[in-house]
């Protein structure tokens, strides 16, 4: 015999949008940055970029990822035109730069020396893994577009802890072993 437990009304509705941000808090997430130069100005070469924390890998075959950006983004109807953008997945003791990436627009890659890659894809330093990607798809879903990349090329290095985001704060992973 089963036991069990009615709940039902401790549960709240999913109108209520406190209750949804901190159910939402519950589950960690990976954070990258989503960086380009921009295509509008080839002869500039301004860089253009953001970071995300709904980050996800998709597909082995074809290699996929996804991220998933607010509808009000400026940025990145700038990075959709983009020819390749670079993924970085920050490192643990990246929380700054993850901030500064989140932050305004015009000050982003203030005190980085970025990587560039022929095609345009750009990358933060230091960074667990790097990923060269081409738009493979984007889906309209509420407030937020999921945005499907495809890996062209890629680095990574699995000896750097990434940071996490977990519980609106960054947090380090720990490894255990037995459990």
């Amino acid at each position: 015999m089963t036991v069990t437990q009615h709940i039902g009304p401790d549960l709240a509705p999913a109108s209520d949008a406190a209750a949804l941000r901190a159910a939402y808090s519950c589950f960690p997430s990976g954070v990258v940055a989503v960086c380009a130069q921009d295509p509008a100005d080839a002869d500039s070469r301004e860089l253009i970029g953001m970071a995300a924390s709904s980050f996800t890998t998709v597909s082995l075959d074809p290699p996929l990822v996804s991220v998933c950006v607010q509808n009000t983004s400026s940025t990145w109807p700038r990075l959709r035109g983009a020819h390749a953008v670079g993924v970085s997945v920050f490192a643990g003791d990246q929380s700054l730069l993850c901030r500064q990436l989140a932050g305004a627009a015009e000050h982003r890659f203030d005190g980085i020396t970025p990587l560039l890659a022929d095609n345009g894809a750009v990358f933060v330093p230091d960074a667990a893994a790097h990923l060269s990607c081409t738009i493979h798809n984007e889906i309209q879903a509420g407030d937020h577009t999921v945005v499907l990349l495809e890996i062209e090329t890629l680095r990574a290095d699995p000896t750097v802890e990434p940071l996490v985001f977990h519980a609106s704060t960054f947090r380090a992973l720990e490894a255990r072993r037995g459990d």
